[in-house]
């Protein structure tokens, strides 16, 4: 990260020999159009989108330096890549298709605009792999750090959207991949990081624990389960992205379509590597599936006739169903069978003090 502690080397590049609009037209120059929706780009007062008889989503998030992201040990690159990845995933939860992006940057002077060029080959490659368009944005100076905001807009047909409401009593609660592994990534970085400070002469010991350091630097966004629902012939009844944990996120399909959950904790999906993980660091794996966030898998609830559409399917995992409302929202313990209450204690900006 000394990239952006040198801001008196002469090799790199002040933000004000560009000035704004300068800098926007050099960061973003080498992008290209990927959709026949997109009109007008950057460079113009407006993006143009044309929807072409379809339905737009539109959704932004912000990250921020110190509360979001410790530039310590997050990589420029992988940032950008997973700023828009947060936006993507938001997207997918909807069911639609993600078609563009507009990014935004405060940055303070400690930055060069070569700093900038590494957060913006990582949004490139978002872009390119997901295949949607940068179509504008802006920057502007920080007194506290970096922030980073990105709205993403998608489109799709009106029956295909799925919402966070339309779960019934006795539905099925699924959940793609795997879950917890990103905050145990997030773990080792800390870890390391504090070991570093206290001594710079240590070397990191990443070594091992590849899987669960990329859920947490360069996650991805589940557009792919939209084809694959649609090859089953599923349409969810209710979906949510799992950003804040899986506990929290029940919670908000709970609270949306009027209707509890119960969760079993024999059944929630975790990879060995995140369970051996938790348990070298004396933490309850389950507690971290529940409560880690930014897995950025999908958790929907469908119909008990499509139990045998999806019940072998290697990324579906059927996790619980769902109640009435007033029965609540409870893990079933393993074993024990004891209903333990869900609370929201995943991920929260102003609860939490940063990573």
């Amino acid at each position: 990260m000394n990239i952006m502690l040198e801001d008196k080397n002469p090799e790199l590049t002040p933000i004000s020999k560009y000035g704004e609009f300068g800098l926007i037209k050099h960061l973003t120059e080498n992008f290209s159009f990927e959709n026949p929706s997109t009109e007008v780009s950057v460079g113009d007062d407006c993006a143009v989108i044309n929807p072409d008889g379809k339905k737009v989503v539109v959704t932004t998030d912000v990250l921020a330096e110190g509360v979001h992201f410790n530039l310590g040990y997050v990589p420029l690159k992988h940032l950008g890549y997973k700023a828009v990845v947060v936006n993507l995933s938001d997207v997918a939860a909807m069911n639609a298709t993600p078609t563009q992006i507009l990014v935004s940057l405060a940055v303070s002077s400690r930055f060069p605009v070569e700093a900038l060029e590494e957060i913006y080959a990582g949004i490139y490659m978002a872009c390119k792999h997901y295949k949607v368009d940068l179509v504008g944005g802006d920057t502007t100076s920080s007194t506290s750090g970096l922030v980073i905001t990105i709205t993403a807009i998608g489109l799709e047909n009106s029956e295909n959207l799925i919402k966070r409401s339309g779960a019934k009593p006795n539905d099925l609660l699924v959940v793609t991949g795997d879950l917890g592994g990103a905050y145990m990534g997030l773990q080792i970085l800390e870890r390391e990081h504090s070991v570093f400070l206290a001594n710079p002469n240590m070397q990191p010991e990443m070594e091992g624990y590849d899987y669960i350091l990329e859920r947490q630097l360069k996650p991805e966004a589940r557009m792919d389960i939209k084809k694959a629902l649609k090859e089953l012939d599923i349409h969810p009844t209710s979906m949510i992205d799992v950003s804040d944990g899986l506990s929290s996120e029940t919670l908000h399909l709970s609270d949306q379509s009027k209707v509890g959950f119960r969760i079993y904790e024999e059944k929630i999906p975790m990879d060995s590597l995140t369970v051996s993980t938790a348990e070298e660091l004396n933490l309850n794996p389950v507690m971290c599936a529940l409560n880690g966030g930014e897995d950025y898998e999908l958790l929907f609830t469908i119909a008990p006739a499509d139990f045998e559409k999806i019940r072998n399917h290697p990324d579906f995992t059927i996790i619980g169903h769902a109640v009435d409302l007033e029965q609540g929202n409870y893990l079933v313990a393993r074993g024990s069978g004891e209903l333990v209450a869900l609370n929201a204690q995943g991920w929260d900006a102003f609860l939490n003090k940063g990573q």
